[in-house]
């Protein structure tokens, strides 16, 4: 039996650099999971910069997520401060290769909600690349919802996520990652 993981990573600050020379490193670690992977990328920080790393991942439970979280390159040159970890139930059921709206030129998010908060109705249904459940490791608690979308901005994509428990979700522009493709 398999089941999906959110995991994301936060960049310890100052760690560009740190980053930059393990990118090979981090890239080579995930394509041992590239068949699991639903999604995957970077986040930016309000100045351009990278802020951190999400993948959503199918693995045989919360200890081999634990360890794909865990034993990830960055993690262990010490990139990130932290990382969050919870059992996801996939809303979409596509991977994020599977969008069939791609923009090269389109602002993209990561929106995560803890607490009530439910997928909302977005203006542009197209614009949910990936949704699902934040879950207790068992899968029987939900502790939020999480959502990568191609919109406008930030505003856009906070209202993805319909009325919570009074948290403002979080926001964090994000972009599709993984290696680049050989020209």
């Amino acid at each position: 039996m398999t089941v999906d993981f959110f995991c994301f990573h936060r960049d310890r600050a100052g760690a560009g650099l740190l980053r930059d020379d393990l990118r090979e490193e981090h890239w080579s670690y995930m394509d041992r999971f590239a068949d699991r992977l639903i999604a995957r990328g970077p986040t930016f920080g309000a100045d351009g910069s990278v802020s951190g790393s999400v993948h959503i991942v199918r693995v045989a439970g919360p200890a081999a997520a634990r360890a794909f979280a865990l034993d990830e390159p960055y993690w262990q040159a010490g990139v990130f401060r932290d990382v969050m970890l919870r059992r996801w139930h996939d809303l979409l059921g596509r991977t994020m290769w599977e969008f069939p709206n791609p923009r090269p030129d389109a602002p993209r998010f990561l929106v995560i909600g803890l607490g009530g908060h439910r997928v909302g109705q977005p203006q542009d249904p197209d614009a949910v690349i990936a949704c699902g459940g934040l879950l207790s490791d068992s899968g029987g608690g939900r502790l939020g919802t999480a959502a990568l979308v191609q919109v406008d901005d930030a505003r856009a994509a906070r209202a993805v996520l319909g009325a919570g428990d009074g948290a403002e979700p979080e926001v964090h522009r994000w972009d599709f990652g993984g290696r680049p493709d050989p020209e």
